[in-house]
């Protein structure tokens, strides 16, 4: 579902964020990135879809190449790829509902989107991206009147949404209360086993990552540091991902 080779990214004006990294995702995987704050975790979910303008390397998502695509052919290609940001990414004075049909954007017409105007197919089925997270009864809530958990369920309402085949998620909780860490997680991990799809979450709990993905990929420094079942994350492994040394 997800090929990357030889991905690199250089910040100007010469910070390597990535460097040569190579992964495989299948279809399917609930795989969790780890890694000390800086080791281009954010950097590799953003060039995904390129948020992050790859230096370097090939990435494939859905069979289709990202990198390298044209404006037109980037925006089809990110209608498979859903996005849940770590600040929500919400329009806070606008409504559940319509943050939700956000995520529809990229398969309506410019002008009448802008204007609100959504085809009922495209409501109905964002409605049913709200009941999916639990929040229909909230679907006319502005978003700032929202609470931080309700607003990151909005958010992944928003992704499921765009009727994606891969969800990223940029440390889905690190803004959010711990108590409800397992609550977004569960969500989360519903949409992986229910609907099959292919989810890669970057992740700052180690026990989060281990109680809820079927792989640990773990970056340091810029690279790919271990690739395996979280069974084979033992505290030595873990040492290494986050340890203060080169």
């Amino acid at each position: 579902m997800i090929e990357v080779a030889g991905l690199r990214v250089v910040r100007p004006p010469a910070t390597v964020a990535l460097d040569g990294v190579d992964l495989v995702v299948g279809r399917g995987e609930f795989v969790a990135v780890l890694g000390r704050s800086g080791a281009g975790k954010t950097t590799f979910l953003r060039s995904l879809n390129r948020l992050v303008e790859p230096t370097a390397g090939t990435i494939r998502v859905a069979g289709r190449a990202v990198t390298g695509a044209g404006t037109a052919e980037l925006r089809e290609i990110r209608r498979q790829i859903g996005m849940v940001f770590q600040q929500f990414n919400l329009v806070r004075r606008a409504s559940a509902l319509e943050n939700v049909l956000a995520g529809r954007l990229g398969y309506v017409p410019a002008v009448p989107s802008v204007l609100g105007r959504f085809p009922a197919a495209d409501r109905e089925q964002a409605f049913g991206c709200l009941a999916q997270v639990g929040l229909a009864h909230f679907a006319d809530r502005r978003a700032d009147t929202l609470s931080g958990g309700e607003q990151q369920r909005v958010a992944i309402a928003r992704a499921l949404a765009q009727r994606p085949a891969v969800v990223l998620a940029d440390e889905p909780t690190a803004s959010l209360d711990p108590s409800l860490t397992s609550s977004i997680m569960d969500i989360l991990k519903a949409i992986n086993v229910e609907h099959g799809l292919t989810l890669v979450v970057s992740q700052h709990q180690l026990e989060t990552a281990l109680a809820y993905a079927t792989r640990i990929v773990g970056f340091r420094q810029g690279r790919v540091a271990f690739d395996g079942p979280p069974s084979a994350l033992t505290p030595a492994v873990a040492r290494m991902i986050y340890g203060d040394g080169p």
